[in-house]
């Protein structure tokens, strides 16, 4: 396995370590978790000193001169430049030995050596943060690479470089990738783990239900801990189902999946996030959903969507109370969900307003009245309308026959 920077020069001895590559590579990556997870702590608190003596220590230990220039960029820091000429130093005369027995193994050595040496490469540009070189010594460890089990797992180990590095499209475009070569026959294991990777990307794009449907296929089967612990993608899971699921599916695949439920004790609130709401339990669903986006906050991959979570959320509670009355007063309401009148009438005036809640608000009587959406004259008059966009496009047709 190709040595963090700092370290001695790698020597290649995959034939041998009781690891397998796809260990080995995943390893190689561990540290970025914890790396990018401290970054997006210092981004939303810039004065947290702590924060950024871990970010820099880490950075430093390993070397990472690219990563280190790009943090400078974004953050607005001062390059240390005895920092940064030290860490170039090391980078260089790493890169310059695997250059050596690189072009030694191209005379002397066997394909399956000199693409150990690319995968080498690949692995020390991931781990310094060098994002344009390590999408070049992907594509050229890629084309030497021939099995194909060994091809997917390069592919997963570009995605995690990806989400690293924050870049989606170029996630997007190996999950792609991804998927071309699972279907020239990948094994299920890696078909499985396809799935979270996937998954995450739809979480970050913000397609949650297309997220909780892949992720519901692994919760019995999940092995990508290099991304995440158990426990995490479970609580990801049912995120991503009480936002894009239905009642009846939450109830099928979520609240009543044994998985799930084994798991919920160990996070707070989220077993009452869960179950409240399916249980009509509106004042401890609107509290556990509080504390749920406060922790949002602090998650890289579900911190932009806290926000969004939250209202959605809020809708859903809404609309799923006023199914159940024609009209009702605003008090009882606000009492149910454990908020002021003032506050209720405010919330349901801009989902109202923005056409989410099928009702209206009687201020003089204090009374909240449904409105029932009629189905069958909505399915009447887009029948008409499909029709006669058929018929102008059949007499279209026609005319071009006559002629």
């Amino acid at each position: 396995m190709a040595a963090f920077p700092g370290s001695p020069r790698p020597t290649i001895v995959r034939e041998t370590s009781s690891l397998t590559e796809q260990e080995q590579l995943e390893r190689a990556q561990r540290f970025q978790l914890e790396l990018r997870k401290l970054t997006f702590l210092f981004q939303k608190d810039p004065r947290n000193e702590q924060v950024k003596a871990q970010i820099l220590a880490i950075v430093s230990n390993r070397n990472m001169a690219p990563f280190y220039q790009v943090l400078c960029d974004g953050f607005g820091w001062t390059v240390d430049q005895a920092l940064m000429a030290r860490m170039k130093a090391v980078n260089d005369t790493e890169l310059a030995a695997l250059d050596a027995r690189l072009a030694d193994a191209v005379e002397n050595l066997g394909e399956n050596e000199i693409r150990e040496i690319h995968l080498a490469k690949f692995e020390y540009y991931c781990s310094i943060g060098d994002k344009e070189k390590t999408v070049t010594a992907f594509n050229e460890c890629l084309e030497k690479t021939m099995a194909l089990g060994q091809k997917i797992d390069l592919v997963f180990s570009m995605i995690r470089a990806a989400l690293f590095l924050q870049d989606y499209k170029l996630v997007e475009r190996n999950v792609k990738k991804a998927h071309q070569l699972q279907e020239l026959g990948g094994d299920w294991e890696r078909r499985n783990k396809l799935k979270v990777y996937e998954g995450l990307y739809y979480v970050c794009m913000r397609r949650f239900k297309k997220a909780a449907l892949l992720f519901l296929d692994c919760v019995s089967t999940f092995s990508c801990y290099e991304l995440m612990p158990y426990n995490t993608f479970v609580y990801y899971t049912v995120l991503a189902a009480m936002v894009g699921l239905d009642r009846v599916a939450l109830r099928d695949r979520v609240i009543s999946a044994p998985e799930v439920i084994t798991v919920l004790h160990e996070i707070p609130y989220l077993e009452s996030f869960l179950t409240s709401l399916y249980k009509c339990k509106y004042n401890t669903f609107f509290m556990a959903l509080a504390h749920i986006t406060d922790d949002l906050k602090l998650d890289r991959y579900w911190s932009p969507h806290a926000s969004y979570l939250c209202r959605e959320m809020r809708v859903h509670a809404y609309n799923q109370f006023l199914s159940s009355y024609r009209s009702v007063t605003l008090d009882s309401m606000a009492r149910a969900f454990g908020i002021t009148v003032q506050t209720l009438d405010r919330e349901l005036s801009r989902f109202i307003a923005s056409k989410r809640l099928n009702c209206k608000i009687d201020k003089v009587g204090g009374i909240v009245e449904t409105v029932r959406s009629d189905s069958k004259n909505a399915q009447y008059r887009a029948t008409i309308t499909e029709g006669d966009l058929l018929l102008a496009h059949i007499q279209k047709l026609s005319r071009v026959i006559h002629v």
